[in-house]
């Protein structure tokens, strides 16, 4: 037979899981979904397709990710990222899970990812009869006088069923007897049973009656449980204790101390004696907690706390009294006191965050969600109620969800990782009980970089100045730009414009590294060939998409002293030069007796002449003038000098290591007769010689002049273009007769400054500083001195004085300013 039940139940709950299964509701709900499935469903099943209930995009299943953040109901269950599908992941207990409650709901919070969104959904929990009522002991003993008429009840122990609606206790069945019968009685939701004596009680004739009670639930097939009640015939005591009401109801806050009094109860027995004297105990069927928290003084009937009152834990307590006399045998009455707990703001609201990152791009458009707030208060009412804010200093916002205690934080104002790269965003939550009480929870927040700034450089353009005959290969320059983003965005590379223009083509010798910005030439530069050129560097970033910007390069190339004097005449070759000169003897002191004509390709200090005998054969004949390279006699003839001298000047330029050329001047004494008859012929072969000379030095001076115009339109040019810049001007003193000689005009901002005149001191140089203007001047006397934009000239030969405005010149021959 019992066998025979379990097998029906077992049907019953197959047919019951299948139905479930098969009509899964779907029910939304402000956006919630509703299934629900029997209790002890097998691992596996499936409740429901959440991506198609929920409307999402089937077709996008692949690229999104599902979570259940809900806390411990997650547990339970899972879903396949594949299909979509919600399934049971373990044992479901709703015993377990709800108690007493119906119906039992499960909320789950289910993330999905790309792109984020959040969403409900409720699984009720149905149960299902797989609970047999039970009775807590296997026997009940009831003493009942002889003395009591029929129509008389008596309490019986309760059944405890855990399942809940029609699966709970609803019938007690008594066995067949010729003294009692069963009623039952509603007290709230519990099925109270009651022996109802049906015949006078005869202890002569039976003092023990032997009873079966039956408790079956509503199941279908129902379970049922049975308890052996032993009646136990006694003596008469007619009356019984009577409550002045059946159900006492109270109200107690929370957290009240132990010891506080709650009720008394008051049962009145009209009996005198020991039969009308009154105890009273709880009712043996009591939640053990009861008496955890609970305690009854047994003779005045009085209630008091013993234990923790936490509203949070049970709102309201269900106590059965009962009431006894002292008679023979006791009568007893029994009673129920309802313990409503009033609920105090002692739960401080708790926060719970959910985020995808903790880094959020710094191109997030306005509106896009960092993270989800869930905040939670564990008390009722108003005290449950919470407001949630966040710190002010921060461009997040809180947007509600549409379900109560829910947000969502956004970005409210454009983000900038350069300006600031990590917040700290204080969540504030605060219930509305009286006093109110808060909860603070940090949210950190970093800002990932985005590929924003562009690499720039310090100065643009840059101005280089290299002197010439550099070696090949080396470096001559080192750029550097700098990128306020992070790693591979701030990584920068370099490379040189490469244009087929004119003025690009320089680029070709030059190279970079475009690690480090260092530039190297290829070639050696010519001062005399070329004087300044210029070039565009780009900086670019390794990001994606990547950004660039470029500097322009002006080059100017400084000559240094690398060209020998050439000798014009005597006609030179090979840097050595040899010419006769005839002249009567006659002649008086001071005679002209030719001139040396030199020119030197360099500028400056480089290109400055300076005249001198390196040999002669008698220093008291002839003179040579320093600068302008003519030689006179310095004295009559005489008849014991020598018909024929032999004179060797040296031409040496002005550079710091100087380079020279020689010329070797025969002069040969003629009597004046013989001078005479041989000027016709001489002073045609000196004129064609002197055409000659000046045929050459027009040539060279044209070059030179067309060289130093040109130059002086560009630089014109760049200063016009240029609000400051460093330009130079090469400029040919005309009023020097001999030498070529140069006046070189530089000018840095609002001072300008010119080398001028031959009489330089031999050896000095214009050395540039690194990326200024600076140039220095050797002292013969002392060590040289560096002055930044200006000369630090020989005090001992003054040929010049730069103020901070104007030029002033001195110099020999003089010169106009």
């Amino acid at each position: 037979m019992e066998a025979g039940g379990q097998r029906r139940a077992m049907l019953a709950w197959w047919v019951a899981l299948g139905f479930s299964v098969m009509l899964n509701c779907v029910v939304p709900v402000s956006s919630q979904v509703k299934y629900s499935i029997p209790e002890e469903v097998k691992v596996g099943s499936v409740v429901g397709n959440i991506a198609r209930d929920l409307g999402l995009d089937i077709s996008s299943l692949n690229e999104r990710q599902f979570r259940i953040v809900s806390g411990t109901e997650d547990a339970h269950f899972n879903v396949n990222q594949n299909n979509g599908l919600l399934y049971v992941n373990g044992k479901i207990d709703r015993e377990k899970l709800c108690e007493h409650i119906s119906p039992c709901l499960m909320n789950l919070k289910i993330v999905a990812e790309n792109p984020m969104e959040i969403h409900y959904v409720a699984v009720e929990i149905i149960d299902v009869n797989d609970n047999s009522p039970s009775f807590q002991e296997e026997e009940s003993v009831i003493e009942i006088s002889e003395s009591i008429l029929p129509g008389r009840r008596f309490q019986l122990p309760v059944a405890q069923d855990p399942d809940v609606v029609t699966n709970t206790v609803r019938v007690y069945k008594l066995n067949q007897n010729e003294y009692f019968n069963i009623q039952i009685r509603d007290r709230g939701d519990d099925k109270i049973p009651f022996l109802v004596l049906q015949k006078s009680l005869d202890r002569e004739k039976e003092d023990a009656i032997k009873l079966t009670l039956t408790a079956l639930d509503g199941g279908n097939p129902p379970r049922f449980g049975t308890m052996n009640v032993t009646v136990v015939v006694l003596d008469s005591n007619d009356n019984h204790p009577t409550f002045s009401q059946e159900v006492y109801s109270v109200t107690l806050p929370e957290n009240v101390p132990n010891g506080t009094s709650v009720i008394r109860v008051k049962a009145i027995d009209l009996d005198e004696g020991s039969n009308g004297h009154v105890e009273y105990f709880f009712g043996g069927q009591l939640d053990r907690r009861i008496y955890e928290t609970f305690s009854l003084d047994k003779d005045s009937g009085e209630i008091t706390v013993k234990g923790e009152i936490d509203f949070e834990k049970s709102d309201v307590y269900k106590l059965d009294v009962h009431a006894t006399d002292k008679g023979q045998p006791p009568i007893s009455a029994d009673c129920r006191v309802m313990i409503k707990i009033l609920d105090k703001n002692d739960n401080k609201p708790k926060i719970e965050v959910t985020s995808l990152s903790k880094t959020v791009p710094e191109s997030s458009k306005l509106g896009t969600v960092v993270s989800l707030i869930s905040i939670t208060d564990q008390d009722g009412g108003l005290n449950g109620k919470v407001i949630c804010s966040l710190s002010d200093d921060v461009p997040f916002d809180l947007k509600p969800s549409f379900q109560d205690n829910m947000y969502s934080v956004v970005v409210k104002q454009h983000l900038d990782r350069e300006s600031v790269s990590h917040y700290d965003v204080i969540i504030k939550a605060t219930d509305c009980g009286q006093p109110p009480l808060s909860t603070f929870k940090t949210l950190s927040i970093d800002v990932a970089d985005v590929n924003d700034n562009r690499p720039e450089f310090l100065n643009n353009p840059i101005e280089l100045y290299l002197i010439e005959n550099n070696v090949p290969g080396n470096t001559i320059f080192s750029v550097s730009a700098s990128d306020r983003d992070l790693n591979e965005n701030a990584a920068v590379t370099y490379c040189i414009v490469r244009e087929e223009q004119s003025n690009q083509k320089i680029a070709a010798f030059l190279n970079i590294n475009s690690e480090n910005g260092q530039i190297s030439a290829l070639k050696s530069f010519d001062f005399e060939t070329l004087k300044r050129f210029q070039f565009q560097v780009i900086a670019t970033d390794s990001g994606t998409p990547p950004l660039s910007s470029n500097v322009t390069v002006n080059v100017f190339i400084l000559d240094q002293n690398d060209n020998a004097p050439v000798i014009l005449y005597p006609l030179s070759s090979n840097g050595s030069a040899e010419g006769v000169e005839e002249i009567p003897r006659n002649v008086n002191a001071g005679h002209l007796v030719t001139k040396v004509r030199a020119f030197d390709a360099d500028i400056g200090y480089n290109g400055w002449l300076l005249f001198s005998l390196q040999e002669v054969t008698d220093h008291s004949l002839f003179g040579l003038d320093r600068y302008t390279g003519q030689i006179r006699t310095l004295r009559s003839f005489t008849e014991t000098d020598e018909a024929e001298h032999k004179l060797v000047i040296l031409v040496k330029d002005n550079g710091n290591v100087s380079l020279s050329a020689t010329a070797t001047v025969i002069v040969k004494l003629v009597e004046p007769k013989e001078a005479f008859a041989a000027s016709d012929v001489k002073s045609a072969a000196k004129v064609e010689e002197e055409d000659n000379v000046t045929f050459y030095l027009m040539i060279t001076l044209g070059a030179v002049s067309i060289l130093f115009l040109f130059s002086i339109i560009v630089l014109i040019a760049m200063q016009c273009s240029k609000s400051t810049d460093y330009t130079s001007k090469y400029l040919q003193e005309t009023n020097y007769d001999g030498t070529l000689c140069h006046s070189i005009q530089y000018r840095s901002g609002d001072k300008r400054y010119m080398l001028v005149g031959p009489r330089m001191s031999i050896g000095s140089t214009i050395v540039p500083g690194s990326h200024a203007n600076t140039l220095v001047l050797p002292d013969r006397r002392r060590a040289s001195e560096e002055v930044s934009s200006g000369f630090q000239l020989s005090s001992e030969k003054k040929y010049f004085t730069v103020g901070k405005e104007d030029i002033v010149f001195k110099s020999y021959p003089s010169f106009s300013h």
